[in-house]
């Protein structure tokens, strides 16, 4: 099989032939369709995120049709379009996966980080950590939803039920997530780079309330925020917009360091908070509501061979949506 393989960071990924990999008793073997492009492979490729299986194929937004399965397999047959997302394997007997928070197994695995993932014409993955693909949503347009959407989607549930919500950074996740806000009748604030107006109306044609600088306030107060942007310097900017009683939501896997702040901006019980990784739970839900809203995603397709031209485009901010291989 063909495959895009990174061989240390800092250095563009090269396209070789590898063995086509057997699945072990609980895995399945995929033949992948498309895999979306997500900031964490930017930040793995970048070296910010330190502790990469090297050599490493990347990517954790696959989609493709089962091709074989181990004894063990359950539910998945043989012709099956199944998902794989980031989260690959979990103990399931350390004190967070027994309290329900597989998300922080003190063991988990990761998809295109510890374990091989799918910007390559194969792979395998652990059934159980695999998700069915919902009928009507073509291969390309359900990549996405597999980080963009799902671990947007944990950090959107823990906003609560506010009513007014900024985005920070409208990438993936916040192109997805605005379809899912504006389905349950709330208002999204819109906050891009300094400029790019492009995005802002790319933000407004998805039903922004508003759109406008990261570094701007809002024309009023907001319930709470998402920082989809990997930029520490939007905690305190991102403070200061929500109203007393907010929640601010970081929603990357990586940020740079977050600036001093005076206690003032967090004080009358504002929260600041984290999401790390998702559960198998999130996935289920999301992609029960996805085809409800329905989400329709906005790629840019790229072939396996240009992976290294998408880590480009998005790291540039050229991305309107989603960046896709497809395979």
């Amino acid at each position: 099989m063909r495959a895009m393989l990174l061989e240390a960071p800092h250095q563009p990924l090269r396209l070789v032939d590898l063995p086509v990999p057997k699945p072990n008793p609980e895995q399945v073997l995929i033949r992948i369709h498309a895999c979306a492009v997500c900031r964490t492979d930017l930040h793995i490729v970048d070296g910010e995120l330190t502790h990469p299986k090297l050599p490493l194929i990347p990517g954790h937004q696959i989609v493709g049709t089962v091709k074989a399965v181990g004894e063990q397999v359950k539910n998945f047959n043989v012709g099956k379009r199944v998902g794989v997302p980031w989260l690959g394997h979990t103990c399931d007997r350390c004190r967070y996966c027994l309290s329900h928070r597989e998300n922080l197994c003190d063991y988990a695995e990761f998809t295109g980080y510890n374990l091989d993932g799918g910007y390559a014409e194969y792979t395998v993955a652990d059934y159980r950590y695999c998700f069915e693909i919902p009928a009507g949503y073509p291969d390309m347009q359900a990549a996405p939803l597999l980080c963009g959407g799902l671990i947007g989607y944990r950090a959107y549930r823990m906003t609560g039920d506010a009513e007014k919500i900024g985005f920070y950074g409208f990438g993936s996740s916040a192109h997805i997530l605005i379809q899912l806000a504006r389905y349950q009748e709330r208002q999204v604030f819109a906050f891009t780079r300094s400029g790019d107006t492009q995005g802002q109306e790319f933000a407004r044609q998805l039903g922004a309330t508003w759109a406008g600088d990261s570094d701007e306030l809002p024309p009023e107060p907001l319930d709470a925020a998402i920082i989809f942007a990997p930029v520490g310097k939007l905690v305190p900017t991102a403070l200061r917009a929500v109203a007393k009683g907010g929640v601010v939501v970081c929603a990357g896997i990586h940020m740079s360091d977050i600036p001093s702040f005076p206690y003032e901006i967090l004080w009358e019980e504002r929260v600041l908070r984290s999401v790390a990784n998702l559960t198998r739970q999130d996935g289920e839900e999301f992609l029960t509501l996805a085809p409800q809203v329905p989400i329709r995603t906005e790629v840019n397709l790229f072939g396996l061979s240009e992976a290294n031209e998408a880590l480009d485009a998005l790291r540039s901010g050229k991305i309107e949506g989603s960046a896709v291989l497809f395979i």
